[in-house]
């Protein structure tokens, strides 16, 4: 029997999260014919320039998306590449073979790489060698390509994702040899098989225990009303059906039902801590990421329900712990679980312990779908940022937290921006006038700087002995009443929703230090704030990340390797303004902007699994881009329409 098989083949570049190009192929075939398919490619380089740096010299290259950032490790040229195939895509080979390369002799050494800065007091920033790298005779990076097969959602389907990340200079350190390709010849070998068709019967799930499902009807009816088929589960229900290692693990197997038998696209988790007990209405995932910081190691990731499947010679379900010792999402000394990491539904999460809450937020959900759209309030974003890092004596001098919420302003055309910054914004930043600029209402809000569960923080400008905050004590005198926005927050911690009073007496004066001695955190309380506050909150569950360098200064001429200010280029610093990117796009679902602006970041940084622990410490960037997006939580209802419905 003959069938229409339609192959959907989306070759892109990623540069800033956006679609170089687009390749479409419709044939027909048997639906049981193996038919192997290829895709080649070239991608051509202009010869790299050498930058004098002083004692350094840093390598350019037009064509670059970014530069290699492991600390102490050469900073160099990388092109990343992804192309997106249909769900039942068996990929049989991948190969890029440089071509007409060519040899530079350099006389200083490269500069190493700043590499990724945690977002904590007091850090010692260094440029310093890796001695294995650096006293080698070996070119390094030791291949010319990694790549890295993900699925997950793209533009509403299930696809596969494969990520060439091409290195077309390498470096002989040694010998101070550069080696460089003119070329990069992609071929790609895919198998077509059977695309998997899920069913529609519902878009969003709510899960959460009978204690709240009353409160949550209102809810229900209210996404019912706008066409959002939904459908409300208690976790009572799940653990009496499902099978799991623990409840967490019981909880995502039946979002994958759902998913498989539903098509949901939709999860809501409503459910935190017990009170100020250390027990859950709706469980938890902890990654077990070493990052090497000696700061924590593991933290909260709601990722886990999102993310469904791996790629394994076709499509298999993540469970998080590939060696299969049951500690989940770990990665260590001594031990590492490969996961996907591409969320395959989009999810949210209301933490609340109380019935009160519940009531709250849905009243917050309703009143503001249903108002929200047209209001003049809504074109309104407001930016809150000040000095980071110590730059200078690395040779810029930028204010990070305010390069970052400019960054994300470019995006925002059409909107009243309102900068509240240490230096040459709208208005100075201090509590009181941030509260006052909150309290006004607005759309967006974006903090960038520093936190902990109970207090975000940043500095003036090249001031690092004063820290001016916005804690909790700030956040419930906000009264924007129902002026509401999507907040998104940088920093470390101000989303980590399992903090307790209770922990003084178990963790004694180092909870206190740390802000995890308080009855809520940052986020959860900016977000359920009875009298204004936000719809939801985006932020970190454990250790934020940033860097520092680059940009137009004197000793670089031109701006070159690219000008851009590092700090809106990796970590948490281009994930961040990207939500606002992705919102400008077109996109006004929350889930679905929190959802691809995570699936960019690993387009576009692709985690190179096979990285060992070679050294005192880690592949550390590779494990900071893991946690970046492990990380990010959204507090909120990812079903929400941005703006509200007309």
């Amino acid at each position: 029997m003959k069938a229409r098989f339609i192959t959907i083949i989306l070759a892109l570049l990623v540069f800033n999260g956006t679609v170089a190009e687009i390749y479409n192929e419709n044939e027909d075939c048997s639906e049981n014919e193996e038919s192997h398919k290829f895709i080649y490619e070239t991608i051509n380089f202009s010869e790299p320039t050498v930058i004098d740096m002083g004692n350094y010299v840093r390598i350019g290259l037009k064509e670059a998306n970014s530069y290699l950032n492991e600390h102490g490790y050469p900073s160099l040229p990388v092109i990343t590449k992804t192309f997106i195939l249909p769900i039942g895509t068996k990929i049989i080979s991948v190969d890029c073979k440089p071509r007409s390369a060519k040899e530079i002799k350099i006389d200083k050494k490269i500069l190493p790489a700043v590499g990724a800065i945690p977002l904590v007091k007091d850090y010692k920033i260094k440029i310093e060698e890796n001695a294995r790298i650096y006293n080698s005779f070996k070119a390094f990076p030791n291949k010319w390509y990694t790549h890295h097969i993900g699925v997950g959602v793209y533009n509403g389907e299930n696809v596969i994702f494969l990520t060439i990340e091409v290195y077309p200079v390498r470096y002989c350190p040694a010998s101070n040899m550069l080696e460089y390709a003119e070329k990069m010849e992609i071929s790609i070998e895919y198998e077509k098989r059977e695309i998997r068709i899920f069913n529609d019967a519902y878009d969003l799930v709510i899960i959460a225990p009978t204690k709240f499902s009353d409160s949550l009807l209102p809810l229900v009816e209210h996404k019912e009303n706008h066409g959002i088929k939904t459908k409300l589960v208690t976790t009572e229900e799940i653990y009496a059906n499902y099978n799991g290692r623990d409840d967490a693990e019981k909880i995502k197997y039946f979002i994958k039902d759902a998913k498989e038998q539903w098509g949901i696209k939709y999860v809501l988790l409503v459910g935190g801590m017990k009170g100020q007990r250390f027990k859950w209405y709706v469980p938890v995932r902890y990654s077990h990421l070493d990052d090497a910081s000696n700061w924590e190691n593991s933290y909260i990731s709601d990722l886990y329900f999102a993310d469904l499947y791996k790629y394994e010679d076709g499509v298999a379900f993540d469970d998080w712990d590939s060696n299969g010792n049951g500690i989940f999402a770990e990665w260590n000394e001594h031990s590492k679980d490969v996961l996907d990491l591409y969320p395959d539904v989009y999810i949210g999460r209301l933490p609340c312990r109380y019935k009160w809450e519940v009531k709250i937020m849905v009243n917050k959900i309703i009143e503001y779908e249903n108002t929200a759209y047209g209001q003049e309030w809504f074109k309104r974003m407001v930016v809150i940022g000040g000095d980071s890092f110590p730059d200078q004596e690395f040779g810029t001098d930028y204010i990070e937290g305010q390069v970052e919420c400019d960054y994300a302003l470019s995006f925002m055309q059409g909107f009243e921006h309102v900068r509240v910054y240490v230096e040459g914004g709208d208005i100075e930043f201090t509590p009181e006038n941030a509260e006052h600029a909150l309290s006004e209402g607005e759309g967006f809000v974006y903090f960038s700087g520093h936190g902990n569960p109970a207090s975000w923080a940043t500095h003036p400008h090249n001031d690092f002995e004063t820290w001016i905050d916005f804690g909790l004590k700030s956040i419930r005198k906000l009264s924007n009443e129902n002026k509401l926005p999507v907040l998104v927050v940088g920093g470390c911690h101000n989303c980590q929703f399992n903090v307790s009073i209770l922990r003084l007496l178990k963790e004694g004066i180092w909870a206190y230090y740390l802000g995890e001695a308080t009855p809520e955190c940052w986020g959860w309380l900016m977000t359920r704030h009875g009298k204004g506050g936000s719809i939801a909150t985006i932020g970190n569950t454990g250790l934020g990340y940033g860097t520092i360098g680059d940009g137009p200064v004197d000793e670089v001429p031109d701006s070159v390797p690219d000008g851009i200010p590092d700090c809106i280029q990796y970590l948490g610093g281009w994930l961040e303004p990207h939500f606002f990117e992705v919102y400008s796009e077109g996109k006004d679902v929350l889930g679905e902007i929190w959802g691809i602006a995570l699936t960019d970041y690993l387009n576009k940084f692709p985690i190179d699994w096979t990285a060992e622990w070679t050294d005192e410490k880690p592949y550390t960037i590779e494990q900071v881009d893991c946690k970046t997006v492990q990380e990010w939580v959204l507090l909120g209802d990812p079903s929400l329409k941005v703006g509200g419905y007309p």
